[in-house]
């Protein structure tokens, strides 16, 4: 910041009083120190620190070795079938969430009663914790106690086996994440939608558009910025998943729910390879990254109206 002096007619030197701009920008660099604090301790030194662990043994001794562990990674097939595995669950994930969230979203932008109602109830499951909805569904498809398979034999009902089952097992989850995730995705679609000006409709409709053509040339194009932030934020969440396998499956049946970041979990904490943990964490962080960019340059033109 530069202190601004001049000098009066004696040759004194003066201080000049600061502008506001200046005392606006000293008093925002102030507020931003404790969360400059915060990431510093819990964030970027962790980072630095797993970094380094990434780069050495497991055995005793912690020997310096490089990139061994990244390489391993590749040679593992292990966690190349649970990064795969990730891959599909994500992109599962972010298609359906997006399509029932932007469903919803055009449902209650509409004016009738009891749509702020309706809001609040389909926002719910995203709002509650990740654990409880775990435990809630795991009760629910429970194939031996759960509460669906006793409704279904009470009606005389074929039971279903959807966590025991190996090829159903993971669709049961993409299910339950979509699930809790499509509230949010509606609230930010809902958002984009009430964001797009009310006047291209209209003019669109003295044109004799109809509904479809509407939607497909209005309103997805001027979507696309909303669409392009619940896209980027879907695969982050989704390859970061976590607790629907811990708490449902517990990665069954035979690792075909075995998610990325829940094989991380084992490596580390189960087979205490926390080095080799932390270079399949900063493959996956690599991972985000490239696919983030990826989705940026695709959706690289914005739209402006």
């Amino acid at each position: 910041m530069k202190v601004v002096v001049s000098k009066d007619n004696s040759g004194a030197v003066r201080r000049v009083p600061m502008g506001l701009a200046s005392r606006q920008a000293i008093i925002a660099y102030i507020f931003l120190i404790p969360a400059f604090i915060y990431f510093t301790l819990f964030f970027f030194i962790p980072i630095v620190i797993e970094l380094w662990s990434s780069l050495h043994s497991d055995d005793v001794g912690n020997a310096f070795v490089g990139f061994e562990n990244y390489i391993k990674a590749f040679e593992d097939q292990r966690s190349l079938n649970s990064f795969v595995l990730t891959l599909v669950f994500s992109v599962s994930v972010t298609i359906f969430s997006m399509i029932f969230g932007l469903f919803l979203a055009l449902l209650l932008n509409q004016s009738f009663r009891g749509r702020t109602f309706l809001r609040t109830i389909l926002l719910i499951p995203y709002m509650t914790s990740a654990v409880i909805v775990g435990l809630m569904w795991r009760n629910i498809l429970d194939p031996l106690i759960g509460i669906l398979n006793k409704v279904l034999m009470t009606l005389n009902l074929p039971t279903q086996d959807w966590l025991s089952n190996y090829q159903a097992a993971i669709w049961a989850l993409v299910g339950i994440t979509v699930w809790q995730a499509m509230g949010y995705n509606m609230v930010l679609f809902l958002a984009g939608l009430q964001g797009i000006p009310a006047l291209y409709q209209e003019a669109a409709k003295i044109d004799g558009a109809g509904t479809l053509a509407r939607f497909r040339l209005i309103t997805i194009p001027l979507l696309a910025p909303t669409t392009l932030f619940v896209s980027i934020i879907s695969v982050i969440s989704s390859l970061q998943a976590f607790t629907q396998a811990f708490i449902i499956t517990n990665g069954g049946p035979a690792e075909s729910t075995r998610l990325y970041v829940f094989h991380v979990f084992n490596v580390a904490f189960s087979e205490s390879k926390f080095a080799y943990a932390s270079a399949l964490t900063f493959l996956m962080f690599l991972a985000i990254l490239l696919l983030t960019f990826v989705q940026l340059r695709i959706n690289r033109n914005g739209v402006e109206y």
